[in-house]
Order: structure tokens, then C-alpha cells, then sequence
């Protein structure tokens, strides 16, 4: 088994409750964590055999320009999209963070996680 992690994607999106996220917009921070077979790649050499971090990277910055409400609900989908296009990913975990979050007080960023095992993955 390995891990492949894609960290600090940086977007800027349009998520949240408030009329005001979804007109001006926000940054965001996108950290990603996969766990797969990594052994045939590490023998072979061949991209084909590993987890594309790049198509990682292409996903969340798809998922991140459909605006939704719960940042619960991008990483949902995030982790839908990696499960339904890389076969050979066992767990995915994605972290959300909204940078400078429109709420009282000097706050850097507020985080959401979600992890989940292919084998409890329900389309």
C-alpha cells in the first residue's frame, strides 16, 4: 500500500449559506490524501500504474467551480469523483478550507474533512 497526497490546491470558488459567498467569492484550500496499491508502479515505472495526480488536481478544481452551500458537499463529491475515475484508489480523505471566513472575529480559515474506504462508497 501507498499514499499519494496533492496538498494546498489553492481556488477561488463560490460556496456558502450567505448571498455574499456566492456573488464575491472566496479562496479556498484544497488538500487531498489517497491510499492505493503502489507496488507495481514503484517497480514499473509507468504512470499508468500509479495514482495520476494531476487527474486529482483536475477533479477538485472541477468540483470547486460548482458553487454549493456546505463545503461538506464539495468534498462529497470530490471524493465521488476520485472513487469513480481511479479504480485503484482504497481511501480517499479530502480537507476543504475556506480562507478568511466572513464570520465574527480573526479567523485564518475554517476546515472541513471528509475520509472514506472505497468498500463503504455508496454512488
Amino acid at each position: 500500500m501507498g499514499e499519494v497526497k496533492v496538498e494546498n490546491i489553492r481556488v477561488y470558488a463560490y460556496h456558502g449559506c450567505l448571498s455574499q459567498e456566492t456573488t464575491i467569492g472566496s479562496d479556498y484550500r484544497v488538500d487531498i490524501k489517497v491510499e492505493a496499491n503502489l507496488n507495481k508502479a514503484a517497480l514499473s515505472d509507468n504512470l499508468s500504474d500509479t495514482v495520476d495526480y494531476v487527474l486529482i488536481n483536475r477533479i477538485v478544481k472541477a468540483e470547486m467551480k460548482v458553487p454549493a452551500k456546505l463545503l461538506e458537499h464539495v468534498a462529497r463529491r470530490i471524493i465521488s469523483r476520485i472513487f469513480n475515475e481511479i479504480e485503484m484508489v482504497t481511501y480517499a480523505q479530502v480537507a476543504v478550507s475556506k480562507i478568511n471566513p466572513p464570520i465574527s472575529g480573526d479567523v485564518e480559515a475554517v476546515t472541513i474533512i471528509l475520509s472514506q474506504k472505497r468498500t463503504d462508497f455508496l454512488k
